[in-house]
């Protein structure tokens, strides 16, 4: 017997009902609809027999006595509850729905707008892209809204971009050795660019302190241009540095997108290569509310050696090569600091002489324009 038939059962009595007309009227309702919904598009003759009997039963105003204990009565409020709820529920997602669509998982009306869709974070970077961001809306960046009108806008916020690697070991070291060079990589790029203190100038001790002591051309050269920042020693090749008397940062997040990659040294080492961009907001000191954004892409080889087979300080890393594409800051300035550009405020240093170019292009190399000196920018 199935489970239309049993329910029917239990309401088929025969004593003359004395109920209220409109409780009986929604109880023939309700099974009138259940009969529709679950049984067979030919009724069978036993539920056509009971239907009819409670459309005589009801038009005679005949309910069954006792019907407040009985099971029908049990079994019909928890229906009712159930199906208030359910009722409830699917009102409020059609209220939510008719507001904002795209709330809905895969956007079934597919009525998420564009602009939606363009605010939406990117997911991480796993290998180089082919072309260059789409253009955004043009929009103007407010204190409120730094990155309005920058592909940024999708990027992660900070050292959630920068996304390590499932360590397993590589040229005989480790997966617990490669992890660790992993970290040791995040670390100094975090230190390096993205690190409030080191943002305003200060010395970044935490960075400094990842390198190892050991490569003193690098090491020094970065200590000497921290001290003495010149065209030869300029640590703006490592750090991201801002002068604090000129501008400061608007709000506390740096957009930071790009990927990191690993594999076996030539040095019985795990080679670590890094390319990742960061866009940083920032507006003058002078009580303007102009608001730009200085563009850095860098690109950093890093290794750690075997201590037991080269000169080398255990936990620290040793720099291969660094590069970097510096977009809106000052050309040929060397003190050591970035220099955006306001279209408020007069230019810093020499007008740019070499080609435009797009900094959220990911695409390209670096040394694409190498050699052809300090160029413009498409867009900040």
């Amino acid at each position: 017997m199935n489970g239309l038939s049993k329910a029917l059962e239990l309401t088929d009595v025969s004593e003359d009902p004395k109920i209220p007309d409109d409780v009986w009227a929604q109880f023939a309702r309700d099974t009138e609809r259940d009969i529709r919904d679950s049984a067979p598009k030919e009724p069978s003759a036993r539920a056509r027999e009971v239907t009819e009997r409670l459309r005589r039963q009801e038009a005679r105003g005949e309910l069954p006595e006792g019907w407040r204990t009985g099971p029908a009565w049990q079994q019909k409020k928890s229906r009712r509850g159930l199906w208030s709820v359910l009722a409830v529920a699917v009102a409020v997602g059609v209220a939510v729905v008719a507001v904002k669509p795209s709330l809905v998982p895969g956007d079934p009306f597919g009525a998420r707008t564009s602009s939606e869709a363009a605010s939406s974070p990117l997911p991480q970077e796993t290998a180089a892209p082919t072309a260059a961001p789409s253009a955004e809306p043009s929009q103007v960046p407010t204190l409120d809204d730094p990155f309005a009108g920058s592909p940024a806008k999708r990027w992660a916020d900070g050292a959630a971009g920068i996304a390590v690697p499932r360590a397993k070991a590589v040229g005989g070291r480790s997966a617990a050795k490669v992890e660790q060079v992993l970290e040791l990589t995040k670390k100094l790029l975090v230190e390096s660019n993205l690190d409030p203190a080191t943002l305003r100038g200060e010395r970044p001790r935490a960075a400094l302190d990842v390198l190892d002591p050991l490569q003193k051309d690098v090491r020094g050269l970065l200590e000497t241009g921290l001290r003495k920042p010149d065209e030869k020693h300029d640590p703006l090749w490592m750090f991201s540095r801002f002068d604090p008397k000129e501008v400061r940062p608007v709000g506390d997040v740096v957009k930071t997108r790009g990927r990191m990659t690993f594999k076996a040294g030539d040095h019985a080492s795990v080679a670590v290569h890094a390319d990742y961009t960061f866009v940083y907001p920032v507006v003058q000191t002078n009580g303007s509310t102009e608001v730009t954004r200085t563009i850095i892409r860098r690109i950093l080889d890093v290794e750690i050696s075997d201590p037991a087979k080269y000169q080398v300080t255990p936990g620290k890393l040793t720099v291969v090569n660094w590069d970097q594409d510096i977009n809106n800051s000052a050309c040929e300035v060397y003190d050591g600091y970035l220099h955006p550009s306001f279209s408020s405020a007069e230019p810093t240093g020499p007008d740019p002489t070499g080609p435009t170019s797009d900094p959220y292009d990911r695409s390209k190399p670096l040394d694409a324009n190498r050699d052809k000196g300090c160029g413009t920018v498409s867009r900040v």
